[in-house]
């Protein structure tokens, strides 16, 4: 394609007139998703891609969420590529240091520092229909690439709300994805806003060291016990010695959540047990039948993402520890004024108000073959064939696109079923040949979004009576996946060229330039295994 071979290395190509280095992949973000991406086009043996990275380092959401108690709420052993099994995970659920070390590992194992290009934030990508290739221009300079693999996730863009007086705050004010590690928090009084699955680890870390802790609290959560656990020497012996052992505990932790997902998807009424787990674990902390009231969510548990802390319930019970369970309004010099009315002094103000999920900004940086940003283009809600193409955005492949989250498992399985996706759609390119392009046919996408969407109307997380960062300004669910993470494998196994036109370049005759021409009909291979949702 474009000059290159399958393994190839990066080369110039003329760009009207400007000489650009050319790559035939270029992978964006360097989390699970880019280095999956990247250990994957070494396997296909494709050696001729760029990872770009904004940040100084690998790890992506784990290099960026550094803040006091922060750790992953899926097991280590199901939180890690089946590629790049981990007998040593030191706990059963992992702390951040730990999967950031991982990563690393991972970057060093495969060979992927060549390809890894610290630093480097794209500014724009725009689509060439003349050269039927990806203009990037980054914060580095400029390339071209042929295919490009956007893989920089749901959950890297902070979103801190617009407070009126925020700006004259005279304390420290931070995101907890920008933890602020020269700001000490010891003796100082501190308002967390927000009740998510940052906040609920932050909470008990900061507690006994800060003068007052209080946390405004818009909508309880649903809190399960954290059974978390040192994993004994011995248990490391044995998945270093006999790997069936690390495989059968990763299957066995597979298994368990595959058979959850029906309550969550269909039968959202078999949860009521689950949530009578979490009352009573409310219950063993907080004795304060005022406060007991004000953590109970009136949702059905699901609905928002559940969460897992064995010390949280215990934190709010500290009495340096208030709640005030009502959304910041306003701050009025260093007075922060809740919607109830409430004031609280504060010293500092660590926001863990989520991210840019459903309206990433990456979006707004990508122009397709009409002009158009993909920004304006999911104006009305995220959609892409199986999670990964978009129309309108020939070679343009997204990991961890939209509909692919999970309300249960491990992001790392559905990441893992798009690079086979990613792997079979680049195979397409080299068995049709040639200066070419996949545009997925806006008929496919609509039709796949049409039955994601149907199956999500009896989902806990569209009737479960709550508003969630699952759902976008519309009210639909363009978040999360309606099935079992294995169906999800079997779907996305191999490219289906019913659902793509193939686009090429015409050759030129006297006079002419080359535009794109779609393939005949008969140039298609026949539909492969597994349909839409």
């Amino acid at each position: 394609m474009g000059g290159t071979d399958r393994r190839g290395g990066g080369h110039e190509s003329g760009d009207r007139g400007r000489r650009r280095e050319h790559v035939r992949v270029a992978v964006i973000g360097s989390g699970f998703g880019g280095l999956g991406a990247a250990v994957r086009l070494r396997r296909e043996g494709i050696t001729d891609f760029v990872v770009l990275e904004r940040a100084d380092s690998v790890g992506g959401t784990w290099r960026d969420n550094s803040y006091p108690g922060c750790a992953c709420d899926v097991p280590s052993h199901l939180y890690s590529f089946s590629f790049a099994p981990n007998p040593d995970w030191p706990r059963t659920f992992s702390g951040q240091p730990h999967i950031r070390a991982y990563l690393e590992h991972v970057a060093d194992t495969f060979g992927l520092r060549p390809h890894i290009r610290l630093d480097t934030e794209l500014l724009t990508a725009r689509w060439d229909a003349d050269e039927l290739r990806w203009e990037l221009e980054t914060s580095a300079g400029a390339l071209t690439a042929d295919v490009v693999v956007s893989a920089t996730g749901p959950l890297s863009d902070p979103k801190t709300p617009e407070i009126p007086g925020l700006a004259g705050f005279p304390g420290a004010v931070f995101h907890s994805a920008r933890w602020d590690h020269g700001y000490d928090l010891r003796g100082k009084r501190v308002a967390v806003v927000g009740t998510g699955a940052s906040a609920i680890q932050i909470v008990p870390a900061i507690a006994p060291d800060v003068e007052r802790l209080t946390l405004f609290q818009r909508t309880p959560p649903w809190v399960l016990p954290r059974t978390d656990r040192a994993i004994s020497s011995v248990e490391r012996w044995l998945h270093r010695q006999l790997p069936f052992t690390r495989a059968a505990r990763r299957g066995l932790l597979w298994g368990i959540r595959e058979l959850q997902v029906s309550a969550f998807t269909k039968r959202p009424n078999q949860l009521g047990l689950i949530e009578s787990l979490a009352k009573a674990n409310m219950a063993r902390s907080i004795k304060d039948p005022a406060l007991l009231a004000e953590l109970t969510p009136s949702y059905r548990i699901g609905c928002k993402r559940i969460l897992l802390s064995s010390d949280y319930y215990p934190a709010l019970a500290r009495p340096n520890v208030d709640l005030v369970a009502s959304g910041l309004k306003e701050v009025r010099g260093g007075v922060l004024v809740a919607a109830d009315g409430t004031e609280t002094e504060a010293d500092a103000i660590v926001f863990g108000t989520g991210f840019h999920v459903t309206d990433m900004p990456i979006a707004d940086r990508v122009v397709g073959a009409e002009g158009r940003t993909l920004a304006d283009h999911w104006k009305d809600g995220m959609q892409a064939l199986r999670g990964a193409t978009a129309a309108g955005f020939p070679n343009w492949m997204t990991i961890i696109g939209p509909n692919t989250g999970l309300g249960n498992s491990s992001m790392i399985l559905m990441i893992e079923s798009q690079l086979n996706y990613m792997a079979d759609y680049l195979r397409q390119l080299d068995v049709l040949g040639g200066r070419v392009a996949l545009a997925a046919r806006p008929s496919a996408v609509n039709r796949w979004n049409r039955q994601v969407q149907a199956r999500m109307e009896r989902t806990v997380w569209n009737t479960g009576g709550c508003t969630s960062w699952y759902l976008d300004a519309q009210g639909r669910n363009t978040t999360v996946w309606p099935g079992t993470t294995g169906e999800f494998r079997r779907l996305t196994r191999t490219v289906d060229m019913g659902e793509y036109e193939v686009v090429r370049l015409r050759e030129p005759g006297p006079g002419r330039v080359p535009v794109p021409a779609a393939a005949p009909a008969g140039e298609t291979a026949a539909p492969a295994e597994g349909g839409a949702a």
